[in-house]
């Protein structure tokens, strides 16, 4: 089906392209192309599928393709069409062989001349009749993971020595397979039960959450497009995400601050367990970041919650020591939980990146500690899975700020699918556990004495 000239294929190319070339983030890339297009149900459908489908297997797909292809000497545009193509034919049971070679070679000839029409299909044709290569010829276990689930060496290296074989296995198959669209309730305005009702009503297939109490997935449709959405009944966000406002505990009238705030999934669930004298003052570096917080909280009708652009890491220039009952600091990082939902990072990350993200992340821990009251409690949270930034930057914050200790009863605040994986004052959440994406929680609490 053609969109402004383009199929759905071509839109994808573009989108791969882009990825490559521009180092876009795939998943903004994607909802702006699904806008520009006005494309719906199932060809909104498929471009998801091609695009984060060929990105998710991109280093699988080369080490098939090698034998039939000289990368060095193909144009980039070609060797993305040929990775798309062999995508549907290798991992895509409904789309037929015939189709995926006449779209390729089609979109060969628009967008370039015969040769490269005449190499996409030739190319498609050899693999059909000579097979591809066995990943079983891969001898280094290693490089055998990698390939076969297409994640850089150093990451699988580094998460064998840190979780074991078994464990990165699990965690690099999980990686591949598609997010399911998660939201939360807001609690303020009704109940889980209402809002699956109204949804169910206008046409969605949801469920609840078995992880979180306020929480549901969607098996079919885009919530964002839901008069649910609108109405302020549900932000979306990931069930481990979630985890966080369960962990941080605010209740009544309490004073939070949340120091890396946008784009306010967290602020407005802290918010929604508030009273309305309650308020969480929600930070962020950038103004354009710190408005996605507003809009939020203006859609989910939570008076509750101020909003301010600034760095947290200068956050005792502007508040008191003591002044907070709880802090929230969902530091910047790697982001290497979230690899299914936003599947280049694992390309465009370096090793030495989460050094300097560990830095920063200690900075921020000691930036806000002093604002905390005594008695009161500071959540560290990430996104990622890696001892470096998750556990050991939780274990030095300890280590430099005796004031602090870790609160063992984040376990008792944590709904009941979470605890088993609580690690004395810390949980860290694999996308295997519960299909949701890997994110780390430690609490501290400020020592009364």
């Amino acid at each position: 089906m053609k969109n402004n000239q383009k199929t759905v294929r071509e839109i994808a190319l573009d989108v791969l392209e882009s990825v490559e070339k521009n180092q876009s983030y795939s998943n903004l890339l994607l909802n702006t192309m699904i806008t520009k297009h006005k494309l719906t149900g199932s060809d909104a459908g498929l471009l998801t599928e091609l695009t984060y489908g060929t990105i998710q297997r991109k280093m699988t797909l080369d080490y098939y393709l090698e034998p039939f292809v000289n990368f060095k000497k193909t144009q980039g545009w070609v060797v993305n069409l040929l990775r798309m193509s062999l995508y549907q034919l290798e991992f895509l049971d409904k789309i037929p062989d015939h189709a995926v070679l006449f779209e390729a070679v089609e979109i060969a000839k628009k967008r370039g001349h015969k040769g490269h029409t005449s190499m996409v299909n030739g190319v498609l044709r050899n693999i059909q009749r000579k097979g591809l290569p066995s990943l079983e010829d891969i001898s280094d276990p290693i490089e055998r993971i990698s390939v076969e689930t297409s994640h850089p060496k150093w990451i699988v290296q580094r998460w064998i020595e840190q979780f074991g074989y078994d464990k990165t296995f699990g965690m690099c198959r999980s990686n591949l397979i598609a997010s399911v669209q998660t939201a939360r309730v807001n609690i303020r305005k009704t109940s889980r039960n209402e809002v699956i009702s109204l949804l169910e009503q206008e046409g969605y297939m949801v469920e609840p959450s078995v992880v979180v109490p306020d929480g549901i997935k969607c098996l079919k449709g885009n919530l964002a497009g839901s008069e649910a959405y609108k109405m302020g009944f549900l932000t979306i966000q990931d069930e481990s995400s979630m985890l966080v406002g369960y962990a941080l505990g605010a209740e009544g009238e309490e004073q939070i601050l949340d120091t890396c705030a946008a784009p306010g999934g967290k602020s407005t669930h802290i918010a929604e367990r508030l009273s309305d004298r309650g308020r969480v003052v929600s930070l962020d570096l950038h103004e354009h970041k710190v408005n996605l917080i507003t809009q939020q909280a203006e859609r989910l009708e939570l008076n509750n919650i101020k909003t301010r652009a600034y760095n947290s890491k200068k956050v005792q220039e502007i508040f008191g020591l003591g002044q907070f009952d709880r802090i929230l600091v969902d530091a910047p990082c790697s982001g290497l939980g979230v690899m299914r939902r936003k599947p280049d990072i694992k390309y465009t990350k370096k090793e030495e990146d989460i050094h300097s993200l560990s830095e920063i992340q200690q900075e921020l821990l000691d930036a806000s500690s002093p604002l905390v009251k005594r008695g009161g409690v500071l959540v560290y949270s990430t996104c990622t899975v890696d001892k470096e930034e998750n556990e050991r930057t939780a274990l030095k914050f300890l280590e430099n700020h005796p004031e602090y200790e870790g609160d063992e009863t984040i376990k008792d605040r944590l709904p009941e699918a979470a605890r088993a994986l609580v690690d004395r004052f810390m949980i860290q959440v694999f996308p295997q556990d519960f299909g949701s994406d890997g994110f780390f929680i430690a609490c501290f609490k400020r020592k009364v004495k």
